[in-house]
């Protein structure tokens, strides 16, 4: 039989076509329940590669026969030598280019729509992290918002589109993942906006992005409107492009809301994200299509592979909008909150200019799931 690669793109496609798939994950069990890739459709088993050195016969009878088989590791070693090995065991099999290496750091562009004086809206949807980020065009011009580490995808995407990034947003500073913003205002000569109060110790220029503050991208009348929206962050501020979408941050997701405790002042911002959530929103039209900066389960992907909702919709089902009572808000958002994310003190720093790792060292700082939402 033959081995086949299989690569973080196709992969994405199969989740977004909610395709079936067979993940044979040859890591460590820890690492495994930590974070997999996730499909609506998958199913999974977990035997680590060195339980496997002496050959595969011992899972034969586990592997489906009538699925597509998708061996993974964590940088691709490994998983080749599996798929080698079912492979001459009589298996059609593939294996995932890169590893979990590649599948955190693949992006995928989704058109989201057209603007209304022209011009487009797209999300990338970090699949295996969560995270997203956006690229607002319009008459060759852009303006990319929260945005990743992987800098090249973006000016790649932006090129061949045939746009300029003149503005760079970040909603807040993040703490779950690095920040390629700074970066590609350098290398594009654009404007890098951060929000001042979440901006205080870091070690570059910015432009203060804060309430009331419109950005002219192009020469339509596209603007984003900064909304301060403090709660994830004392910063935290959104915006509201062409007066259709609400970019929302971490503010506010597809089923849950931001966690105010990454700055270990949950207590003190636990009130901000209420007001944030419950009275500045609530000012909004509800025809608003809010665009998170990440999305918690798979099944919040739209078909198209979107994460969308209308703000009067997320009104009615999203359960961190229902909590009518303070105190019952203030200890849910307080006390049942998950694990911080990994190294998010050092990605905070970086974010901040104080630290700067090597490209390595941020790959190990960002490993692991997306940890921005109370649960």
């Amino acid at each position: 039989m033959t081995v086949n690669m299989m690569t973080s793109k196709d992969v994405t496609k199969m989740i977004f076509n909610k395709e079936e798939l067979f993940i044979l994950d040859v890591r460590n069990e820890s690492d495994f329940k930590d974070w997999k890739i996730e499909g609506q459709n998958f199913t999974y088993l977990n035997i680590p590669y060195f339980d496997l050195l002496d050959g595969v016969e011992q899972i034969l009878s586990d592997i489906p026969t009538d699925k597509e088989i998708l061996v993974v590791c964590a940088k691709e070693g490994s998983s080749v030598m599996v798929a080698d090995m079912l492979s001459e065991a009589g298996q059609t099999v593939s294996y995932l280019q890169g590893g979990m290496k590649a599948w955190s750091e693949h992006l995928e562009p989704v058109k989201l729509g057209n603007l209304k004086d022209g011009g487009e809206i797209y999300q990338f949807v970090r699949i295996g992290k969560g995270c997203l980020s956006y690229m607002v065009v319009s008459n060759g011009e852009a303006a990319l918002i929260d945005a990743t580490r992987m800098t090249d995808i973006y000016l790649q995407f932006a090129s061949d589109i045939g746009a300029n990034i003149t503005h760079v947003f970040d909603t807040h500073l993040h703490a779950d993942h690095i920040s390629g913003g700074r970066i590609i205002a350098e290398q594009t000569n654009a404007t890098y906006w951060l929000p001042p109060k979440d901006a205080a110790e870091v070690t570059f220029t910015f432009a203060p992005l804060e309430n009331g503050n419109a950005v002219k991208i192009g020469d339509t009348a596209i603007d984003i409107h900064a909304l301060y929206s403090p709660g994830h962050t004392i910063g935290s501020t959104s915006f509201v492009v062409d007066d259709s979408y609400l970019l929302s941050g971490d503010i506010l997701f597809i089923d849950s809301i931001g966690r105010p405790d990454l700055a270990g002042m949950a207590e003190d911002w636990v009130g901000d994200l209420r007001d944030s959530l419950y009275k500045r929103y609530k000012q909004l039209s509800e025809e608003l299509v809010v665009l998170p900066a990440h999305f918690m389960v798979i099944e919040e992907l739209n078909d198209d592979g979107s994460v969308a909702e209308k703000l009067g919709l997320l009104y009615e089902k999203n359960h961190g909008l229902q909590i009518k009572d303070e105190n019952e808000f203030r200890k849910l958002v307080t006390e049942n909150l998950p694990p911080q994310p990994n190294a998010y003190q050092e990605i905070r720093q970086t974010n901040m200019g104080k630290l700067n790792p090597d490209e390595e060292k941020q790959r190990e700082m960002e490993i692991g799931p997306n940890r921005c939402a109370v649960r």
